[in-house]
């Protein structure tokens, strides 16, 4: 038997040891095959494997579709393993999610139908399995930011990680409004002074596309040229908690990252803040506002730039606020990350607060739950506690745009603070 045939028949029986739950039999596949196997026609790994045959004959509850059925067929039958008369507790399936993440086992891998291990385990209400799910993205997040910061976020920092590390990340992008570089820092009191044309961008950096990309405005939406949705009504809510958290009084002084459709701007300004800062660079959006009358508004500074570039200069400034929320669109966390740990800590006053669109992850449940934490454990590490409070979101209508951005029936919504205040 050649090599390659050898490994299928190994991968193979791994599956379907997982899928029974063998715990020995797994102990002893795992020496001469790997928990990141994936069978080629259902796209299921060990881990799927696990919690998806929980639900062999259907015991829980109806499956998604037929594609449950016929992998869980395919893995169970020709095992060598004996299958239990009896159905395995939760603890068993925990207890073998856990052996595979002590193998390399990957926390987020999809399978053909676009589901995570998590996903499966939400889904049958395997809350057990679940748990360790999420502990398992947490830590293997954590890991690779840490070693994204040792290796200066190299290229080759991904494959050093899932080949030495056996962890896997997907990209998470903030998706809310706008960051773009324009020259120059535009102010109520100096608008007329040095202002660039608003097409000229003077430095492009990872969000260029988006940066060239022209918006358009609905009732109901902002749109980039691509149809995807940069904002939209249904975060009318949501932004409105957050200012009134983040200003829980007048007279306060605030800012806000990303302007967009400007429902969280008019809500902070509902509340009567004696300073509000608008930090925006989109040529678009700037011109938005300016048709809109914000340049005109009391007490407003709008500061046309990248956060990047505009926040050092305000640190210069001795700029001090009550109050900081950043809401971007086509950033990373690792954007989000930089924000709190150098520049918010500067900026805030002694009992500030720093609010921020949580919309991490936001397009299944299970890493939502991961970047939720991982969030959190990144925030008291930069001296913040941080409080959160769960939103109910409603029906999304999503006609028009092309790539929906939620897919959570909550919203975390995070107030931070610096620690002990």
């Amino acid at each position: 038997m050649d090599e390659p045939t050898r490994e299928k028949l190994a991968g193979r029986r791994l599956l379907s040891a997982a899928a029974h739950h063998d715990i020995p039999l797994l102990k002893t596949l795992l020496k001469i095959s790997s928990a990141k196997i994936k069978d080629d026609e259902t796209g299921y790994s060990p881990l799927h494997a696990a919690i998806a045959s929980w639900n062999l004959s259907g015991r829980r509850g109806e499956w998604g579709d037929e594609l449950d059925q016929k992998a869980i067929g395919i893995l169970t039958s020709g095992s060598g393993s004996r299958v239990s008369t009896t159905e395995p507790s939760e603890a068993l399936v925990v207890d073998v999610v856990r052996l595979l993440f002590e193998n390399g086992a990957i926390w987020n891998e999809l399978d053909a139908h676009d589901e995570t291990p998590g996903c499966i385990a939400w889904r049958l209400g395997l809350m057990g399995a679940y748990r360790v799910i999420v502990e398992a993205g947490v830590r293997a997040e954590l890991l690779l930011t840490k070693l994204g910061e040792l290796n200066g976020d190299d290229e080759d920092d991904e494959d050093e990680v899932d080949e030495g590390d056996d962890v896997e990340s997907q990209e998470v992008v903030t998706d809310m409004p706008d960051q773009a570089e324009t020259a120059g820092t535009i102010s109520t009191d100096q608008k007329s002074l040095e202002q660039p044309p608003l097409d000229y961008i003077d430095h492009w950096d990872s969000n260029n596309a988006f940066l060239r990309s022209s918006l358009k405005y609905t009732d109901t939406t902002l749109l980039d040229s691509s149809s995807n949705a940069v904002m939209m009504d249904w975060e009318k809510q949501i932004m409105t908690r957050h200012a009134e958290l983040l200003l829980p009084k007048p007279g306060l002084r605030s800012m806000n990252i990303g302007h967009g459709m400007g429902i969280v701007d008019t809500a902070m300004l509902a509340l009567n803040p004696s300073e509000h800062h608008i930090v925006e660079a989109h040529p678009a959006v700037i011109r938005r506002l300016k048709e809109t009358g914000w340049y005109d508004k009391p007490n407003v500074r709008i500061h046309q730039g990248r956060w990047q570039d505009v926040l050092p200069k305000l640190l210069e400034e001795g700029v001090q606020l009550d109050a900081v929320y950043y809401d971007t669109f086509a950033e990373s966390y690792q954007d989000l990350k930089e924000l709190f740990e150098e520049y918010v800590i500067g900026l805030l006053d002694e009992g500030g607060k720093f609010g921020f669109y949580h919309g991490l992850g936001a397009d299944r449940r299970v890493c939502y739950d991961v970047y939720t934490e991982v969030v959190e454990i990144d925030l008291k590490d930069a001296g913040y506690s941080s409080e959160w409070e769960e939103l109910k979101v409603p029906k999304i209508e999503w006609s028009g745009v092309r790539r929906p951005y939620w897919n959570v029936d909550i919203y975390r919504l995070p107030t931070c603070k610096f620690a002990g205040e």
